[in-house]
């Protein structure tokens, strides 16, 4: 079950806003009337975002995952919680996956302008509150966990629901929080603070058991003492999907930068061929992250020398790659967090409409200002200088320069992204300062505050449009091959290019010119005004080169 009527709160701030990311593990993924009243405490709580609901029959388990503030979410979890408790009875349950607890596991994970800290409180207040609300006991995991023999998932889990009557007998397991009593219709719950997981699992037509010896040679425990596996912070175990009629390494990926995407799935590939098994795809459970999908993009593009440059294109890629669509449709709007956050926000500059953003700097407003224009000026003349080069590779008539142009379109693709940002973060920056000049100052601390926000508000001002120069800098010996090899018939457009940027770099340099005059930090001051004028020179020459080259095209 999909959802696509979430929306973050009324008048919140993309820019600014606190998320965690929550993702509690019911215990029950059979039952349509249970997993949707569970998803419905979810969804009516305020403040609170439920992007996905995904329960899987054979594990008997439906995994939700909400945003919201760190209050709103762990309100979100206590509301689902409350709800499970009168529906779910652990005393009859049954299933694939591990599982202690009708609220197996609840952890929470920093999305935006949240620390891990935040969600380490986040988890204690949660399992406080649980524990006091319903009178069972609850575990802390992860970052949150009190010890060491507590971190890992699996640990606290060893036994499951059945081995909780004796377990909760000895010292050493007693809760974190709530009575050290077994409740058979509820077990226990595990609750913590991690960084996103990833559970990804690979298909293949084999049995239970020829499954789960891959994942014990692939997953970091391996086969226990003396056996380590072959991928670190990888957990994994086999299972059949009797409504798929195949089985799955089921695997979590509790850091997907140590242990990307693509290596688990090659390295299954490569030991179910070596047992003679064949590979029919891969599923994600719940949602991802964009830059695991990119990540793997790639790997696959420098493994088989593609030339992909649109974000798109290297989606579709891995969807393809991976087979993540083997058990149903993957459509990344409703499967990657960053997408699916993003079409709830309220969006910034970069989202109006063009009228709507011209209309926005005419207003009698600060901001949005030079700085925001000039690094909107700067992004479309990157994007200019990208057009050239796309209307020049793959082209028949142009076909001994496809290889120019792969080496020269990506870098005008990527600044055009990066100065893009920069329209709303210039905007952003001179917020700050004129939220310091409104701050109190009726004492000497005050004042003492308020001047030392103010400085560091000017400063952020001033980085802001210098970090856009700088990026220009790179893209003149680029702009100038581009028009001396690309398609003639875009001249003009490479002229432009070329105008565009250096405008924006003058308007960069005036930008960091007019709020450095207050800043009262000298080394700084000097430094900063040194370089921009040495940017805005360079501008000048690279400009004054690419238009002689375009000249000299006929």
């Amino acid at each position: 079950m999909k959802l696509n009527s979430a929306r973050l709160p009324p008048g919140s701030d993309s820019t600014m806003a606190q998320l965690v990311e929550c993702v509690p593990n019911f215990s029950e993924g059979r039952n349509k009337e249970v997993i949707d009243a569970v998803a419905t405490a979810i969804s009516q709580t305020p403040s609170c975002s439920l992007l996905d609901v995904d329960p899987g029959a054979s594990t008997n388990r439906t995994v939700y995952t909400f945003v919201g503030p760190p209050e709103a979410v762990v309100e979100g979890a206590l509301s689902a919680a409350r709800r499970a408790f009168d529906l779910i009875d652990m005393s009859k349950h049954s299933g694939e996956h591990p599982r202690t607890g009708a609220l197996d596991v609840c952890p929470f994970v920093p999305v935006q302008n949240v620390s891990m800290d935040d969600c380490v409180r986040c988890a204690n207040e949660f399992g406080r509150r649980l524990a006091e609300m319903l009178h069972v006991p609850v575990y802390l995991y992860g970052e949150a966990a009190q010890t060491e023999a507590r971190r890992n998932l699996p640990s606290v889990r060893a036994g499951e629901y059945e081995a909780l009557p004796e377990k909760l007998k000895q010292a050493e397991w007693a809760p974190d929080f709530g009575p050290a009593l077994f409740v058979p219709s509820w077990g226990a719950t595990v609750t913590g603070a991690r960084k996103f997981l990833i559970a990804y699992n690979v298909n293949l037509i084999s049995t239970k058991e020829q499954a789960h010896r891959i994942a014990l040679d692939i997953r970091e425990q391996g086969r226990g003492k003396g056996q380590p596996g072959l991928l670190r912070k990888v957990q994994g175990m086999g299972w059949y999907l009797e409504e798929s009629n195949l089985a799955q390494v089921s695997t979590n990926i509790l850091d997907f930068e140590l242990t990307p995407l693509h290596a688990v799935f090659e390295e299954t590939c490569r030991l179910s061929e070596e047992m003679k098994l064949p590979v029919v795809g891969s599923q994600v459970v719940g949602l991802i992250p964009l830059k695991a999908l990119l990540d793997a993009a790639d790997f696959f593009i420098n493994r088989d020398q593609l030339f992909i440059i649109e974000e798109e294109h290297k989606v579709r890629l891995v969807i393809s790659k991976l087979g993540l669509d083997s058990l149903g449709p993957f459509n990344p709007q409703e499967r990657i967090i960053e997408y699916m956050v993003k079409s709830q926000e309220v969006g910034g500059l970069i989202s109006l409409s063009l009228q709507q953003f011209v209309q926005s700097v005419s207003a009698r407003t600060a901001a949005p200002g030079g700085g925001s224009v000039s690094a909107a000026i700067a992004a479309l003349g990157a994007a200019l200088g990208a057009m050239v080069g796309q209307m020049t590779y793959g082209k028949r008539q142009f076909e001994n320069l496809d290889g120019v142009m792969r080496r020269l379109i990506p870098p005008f693709h990527q600044a055009a992204n990066e100065l893009l940002q920069m329209v709303d973060a210039d905007a952003s920056a001179f917020s700050s300062y004129m939220a310091a000049l409104k701050l109190p100052k009726s004492s000497s601390e005050e004042i003492e505050r308020r001047e030392a926000a103010m400085q560091e508000g000017l400063k952020q001002a001033v980085r802001i449009p210098l970090a856009l120069a700088e990026r220009v800098s790179v893209l003149w010996p680029t702009l100038k091959e581009i028009v001396t090899y690309g398609n003639i018939s875009c001249k003009s457009d490479a002229q432009v290019a070329a105008k565009a940027l250096e405008t924006a770099v003058f308007g960069a340099y005036f930008n960091v010119t007019i709020n450095l005059k207050d800043v009262t930090d000298e080394s700084f001051k000097l430094a900063t005004q040194r370089r921009v004028s040495e940017l805005l020179q360079e501008a000048e020459a690279g400009l004054s080169h690419v238009l002689r080259a375009a000249e000299k095209r006929s």
